[in-house]
């Protein structure tokens, strides 16, 4: 079904124009940064990752945004959880390394060329994020190319708890819209 401008539009915008608006607005709503942790069937993942939000105080419930064609939407299916590591502004190269299925290694514990760990859900975490939290998935939604799953937090961690936080205006990756 096709939606109607809401509020003022440039006139004479045509359908191009208002979807260019449209993605200019949506890519400016403040986000974190995250690498998102998954794994099943002894294949795991960390992900470059933006949309992620607290849904719940009690339980604490943590929902999370993945396209439906990326690996992690498999894994975190499969495997029935998933982990989101903060990380550190200082941190901001790692990110382009998880734009794309990350590789085993380099070394032992390293997956695409950083150190993890494997959390209580079997999930990888990062071994230099700042905080952590992992998720066993309560639920998940169809929403467009992405499915929504809702995890309930079942472990966590901050080593570096004071340390200024990743957020994707601090990168010039440009995801959403």
């Amino acid at each position: 079904m096709a939606s109607s401008p809401v509020g003022p539009v440039p006139p004479g915008a045509g359908p191009a124009e208002l979807d260019r608006m449209r993605r200019r607005i949506l890519w400016r709503m403040p986000s974190g940064l995250y690498l998102l942790g998954s794994a099943a069937g002894g294949r795991r993942n960390l992900m470059t990752h933006t949309w992620a939000m607290q849904v719940s105080q009690e339980p604490k419930l943590l929902a999370v945004s993945i396209r439906h064609d990326a690996l992690t939407c498999e894994l975190v299916r499969q495997g029935g959880a998933f982990s989101l590591c903060f990380l550190k502004r200082e941190d901001r190269a790692i990110v382009r390394a998880f734009t794309k299925p990350a590789e085993e290694g380099p070394g032992p514990a390293m997956l695409g060329g950083v150190a993890v760990r494997t959390g209580s859900t079997g999930t990888p975490i990062f071994s230099g994020a700042a905080s952590w939290l992992e998720c066993e998935v309560r639920q998940e939604l169809e929403l467009g190319d992405h499915a929504l799953f809702v995890g309930e937090v079942v472990d966590c961690g901050a080593p570096d708890e004071d340390a200024p936080l990743l957020r994707t205006e601090d990168t010039r990756l440009n995801y959403g819209g």
